[in-house]
């Protein structure tokens, strides 16, 4: 019997190593045989390439005057961008409405690879299922044309699958060069099996009890919200008429006659523009269309209703969330992919902006404008990426920076009853009034979504483009002139930090120069201009008043997709709010009432949708569990500042205290200081908020502590000297 199974383990190994190195060499084969560079320069400009875009006040002008568009696009995510950029190359009249800023939505909380889909090949083997075989095969086909078409803002990344149990090895690397295989023409890399010790060179935080070895292929990586504004200004550059900030109220339907199947006339309702609401300037004003495409994502069926009441329900919105760690989480330039997490959902662990981005989780939710991480989501993530991370590495809830989530627009099966089932592809419907509906999809294939859909348009409506569809190679503004050198110019015509260069320069491409002109001096002898936003980030001063030239009217457009700031730290987010409140208030001439209900909005979308709330609820949630010695050491701690034994502590006996230590603390430093501690915000320090904090520190839920630095506040030891446990601090 002993022996019978062995043969059967050596067999099926054997059958297994076969399988593998089979697929691996006739996809060598193939792929020689093509002789590609996927990262071979994109092939043309458009036709039409403006220097610049007019203001947001006189494109909204030009749509209440025009007397009719080819096509009106409803949505300023990837998608509605992307079909915007591909019926303006064709020549065609269109324009674009968002009602929040362009990538407010699920375009700005992706896990910011572009990809075809490991799973999805999985599945797509496992289950025979051609269709979910050639989504991937489409999306690994846009990946490649992605990353020649913004250089700037995107490029491959290796993300390591690493193996514990020998048998997988073979069936994960068969998995993967048939991913090789499938990706044809745009193959990025070659991926590559290596051992236990290598993988612990190229991931020392990984965690190496039983490992056998890994797998290392590539994906794409991109900064999703950037490359989205990039499409956008990219179709405004082209001559598409662009607003943010304007919501779609209702249609605009007229009823004309037509013959039924019957040859009788009769009258049929047809949609002839859209009503819109500048949120920003408050006013209303209308636009009117051939063709009007609903392309809103999670809102889908909202618009489609709106047209429509009867219509049923096509897309089923999921919840994904992502939380953000510091850089030590993960090598720079390595990525993590877990495959079995303990529910079955795929996690990645990815660097990020010079941070750690770990998630994501797959949900049912409800539509809603300010979609919420949840604790159990964010407890869920760190479980699984303890699973495979160094028992050296203590994950820490005080950790998370910050943590969002998106909403994926899936496109409904109504046979399979849970959203993991759901494959990410897209339909493409034209309702009897008209409205031409773009669902489902994700980022990665936004182009071919964009070029069906306009291709249904012309159909539909009766179009006549210039020229056929041409975005396929088609560069977006920033990636003409740009090379992976180009912030080294920066560097020497303006007198930039290099760190500030490269993020213009990945950031705008060969407009980068356009924020340089704009940066203010320094008042230093290096660098010479470019004042940050915040000192543990490369966003600058600049980039506001850049950032308004394209259209950012709200704090929250700075914060979250103009900077990445509230996406990588929260609390960074919060601290520089006060400045750029500032400077948009000059520029755009706000009042007192103005900034304070833009600085109310920002912080309500800090703590409510990037996960500041969670922050503080870590903190409040954590029971004060100090042993007796612990207790004792800093409520004497606490008595010593408390000077006038009134049982809390203010402004101006932390400034005392700290003065009396000889530590110089600006007034910037005090409020974060108070801020730190002061809980519930009521401006002084109780002694429950202090003990809390000090057990916080020690359970994990606070990382670190600016107050605990500035107050040379010594972390007790289990066993205390006498003297050090007798003689305080």
């Amino acid at each position: 019997m002993f022996r019978l199974l062995n043969r059967r383990v050596l067999k099926h190994g054997l059958l297994l190593c076969t399988s593998a190195l089979g697929t691996g060499y006739l996809g060598q084969y193939i792929l020689q045989k093509n002789k590609v560079n996927a990262a071979s320069p994109a092939f043309h400009i458009p036709e039409i390439w403006k220097d610049d875009f007019p203001s947001r006040e006189v494109q909204i002008d030009k749509m209440s005057k025009e007397p009719e568009y080819d096509i009106i696009v409803i949505g300023g995510g990837a998608t509605g961008c992307g079909v915007a950029v591909d019926a303006a190359s064709r020549g065609l009249k269109v324009a674009l409405v968002e009602k929040y800023d362009f990538s407010s939505g699920t375009s700005s909380r992706s896990t910011k690879l572009l990809h075809g889909g490991v799973r999805y090949l999985q599945k797509a083997i496992m289950q025979f299922d051609r269709e979910q075989y050639h989504m991937v095969k489409e999306a690994l086909c846009e990946r490649g044309n992605l990353l020649k078409i913004a250089p700037h803002l995107s490029g491959p990344l290796p993300i390591m699958l690493p193996v514990y149990k020998w048998y997988l090895l073979p069936y994960y690397y068969a998995g993967i060069k048939l991913y090789d295989f499938v990706s044809g023409r745009q193959l990025l890399r070659w991926s590559y099996v290596i051992s236990k010790n290598k993988a612990l060179e190229l991931f020392p935080m990984l965690k190496k009890e039983k490992l056998v070895g890994a797998i290392v292929y590539y994906d794409g990586q991109h900064n999703d919200a950037r490359m989205n504004i990039a499409l956008a200004f990219t179709a405004a550059r082209m001559g598409a008429t662009i607003a943010n900030h304007c919501a779609v109220t209702d249609f605009i339907h007229e009823n004309i006659v037509v013959d039924n199947d019957q040859g009788q006339m009769q009258t049929k309702k047809v949609i002839r523009g859209v009503k819109c609401f500048d949120r920003y300037q408050n006013k209303e004003f209308k636009i009117r269309a051939k063709c009007v495409v609903n392309a809103t994502g999670p809102y889908t069926d909202t618009v489609r209703q709106l047209d429509d009441p009867s219509l049923p329900k096509i897309c089923q919105p999921s919840a994904g969330v992502h939380i953000v760690l510091p850089d030590y989480y993960s090598p720079t330039n390595m990525g993590l992919l877990d495959p079995n997490t303990s529910d079955g959902r795929v996690i990645f662990f990815l660097p990020w902006q010079k941070h750690t981005m770990a998630g994501t989780t797959d949900t049912t939710c409800d539509v809603t404008d300010y979609p919420s991480p949840s604790t159990e989501d964010v407890d869920f993530i760190l479980g699984e990426v303890k699973n495979y991370l160094s028992s050296d590495v203590q994950v820490r809830r005080g950790d998370v920076l910050s943590a969002w989530s998106g909403i994926r627009p899936l496109v409904l099966n109504p046979n399979k009853k849970d959203t993991q089932s759901i494959a990410r592809n897209h339909i493409i419907h034209v309702s009897d009034s008209g409205l031409v509906t773009i669902g489902g999809g994700k980022w990665t294939t936004y182009r071919q979504m964009a070029e069906e859909t306009v291709d249904r348009c012309v159909e539909s409506a009766k179009l006549n483009p210039k020229r056929d569809c041409i975005t396929k190679g088609l560069m977006l503004t920033g990636g003409e002139k740009w090379t992976p050198t180009s912030y080294i110019r920066l560097v020497q015509d303006y007198g930039l930090d290099t760190e500030v260069a490269i993020h213009l320069s990945n950031t705008y491409g060969d407009q980068a120069y356009k924020v340089a002109d704009l940066s203010s001096l320094t008042g230093k002898r290096w660098p010479v201009v470019g004042k940050r936003l915040h000192e543990e980030f490369p966003y600058i001063e600049a980039e506001i008043s850049y950032a308004i030239k394209e259209y950012a009217r709200t704090a929250v457009d700075i914060l979250a997709r103009r900077t990445r700031l509230s996406f990588l730290n929260v609390i960074a987010a919060d601290e520089a709010l006060p400045s750029i409140i500032q400077i948009m208030g000059q520029e755009l001439h706000w009042n007192e009432q103005k900034k304070k209900e833009e600085t109310d909005r920002a912080k309500r979308f800090l703590l409510r949708e990037m996960g500041l709330n969670l922050k503080r609820d870590m903190r409040r949630e954590v029971t004060i569990n100090l042993t007796r010695e612990e207790m004792s050491y800093y409520m004497k701690y606490f008595r010593q500042i408390d000077v006038e034994n009134k049982g809390f502590l203010t402004l101006t006996d932390l400034k005392r205290h700290l003065q009396v230590s000889k530590n110089d603390v600006s007034e910037a430093e005090f409020r974060i200081l108070m801020g730190e501690i002061d809980q519930n915000q009521n401006g002084i320090i109780e002694t429950e908020e202090f003990l809390q904090l000090m057990s916080a520190i020690k359970s994990g839920a606070v990382s670190t502590s600016h107050f605990i630095k500035a107050a040379r506040i010594d972390k007790i030891k289990h066993n205390p000297s006498p003297e050090r446990s007798g003689g305080g601090i």
